[in-house]
C-alpha cells in the first residue's frame, strides 16, 4: 500500500519514548518507524529514503551524535533534516549536535504541539 505521508525514523533506545513519540508524529500525519539504537538508524537510512529523523543522543552501540555524522556521512549521505532531542540540557550538548550535521535539537521533555509543529517545519518541502 502506498502512502504519500512524510517518513519520520524515530530513534530511541527507550521503547516507552519511542512508542510515545511514534503516536505524536502519526496523529500528526506522518508515516513513522522506528529504531532503537544509531546502528538500526544507520542501517535503516540506507535501505529507506526518510523525510526526517527524530534522533535521541544516548543509545547503545552507536550515540546519536555518531549516528547522525553517520547519516550525513558519503555512506549515507542524507538530505533529510534531522531532529535530536535529548535530556542532556548542558552547554555545548546542542553545539555539538549541530556541529554532527543536526538541523535542530530539543531538550526532553517536548511537547505534543510543538514536535509536531516543528516536524511540519522540518518537512515543509515533502509532499504530503
Amino acid at each position: 500500500m502506498s502512502d504519500n505521508r512524510p517518513k519520520v525514523l524515530v530513534v530511541d533506545d527507550a521503547a516507552t519514548v519511542r512508542m510515545y513519540h511514534t503516536k505524536l508524529l502519526d496523529d500528526a500525519g506522518f508515516e513513522v518507524a522506528e529504531a532503537a539504537n544509531g546502528l538500526e538508524a544507520v542501517e535503516a537510512a540506507m535501505s529507506t529514503a526518510f523525510d526526517l529523523f527524530v534522533v535521541d543522543v544516548n543509545m547503545p552501540k552507536m550515540n546519536g551524535y555518531t549516528c547522525v555524522e553517520t547519516l550525513r556521512s558519503d555512506t549515507v549521505g542524507t538530505p533529510a533534516p534531522i531532529l535530536m532531542i535529548s535530556t542532556e540540557d548542558r552547554p555545548g550538548d546542542a553545539d555539538r549536535a549541530y556541529a554532527a550535521g543536526a538541523n535542530l535539537y530539543l531538550v526532553k521533555p517536548v511537547n505534543a504541539e510543538r514536535l509536531a509543529r516543528v516536524a511540519r517545519m522540518l518537512t515543509s518541502g515533502v509532499a504530503a
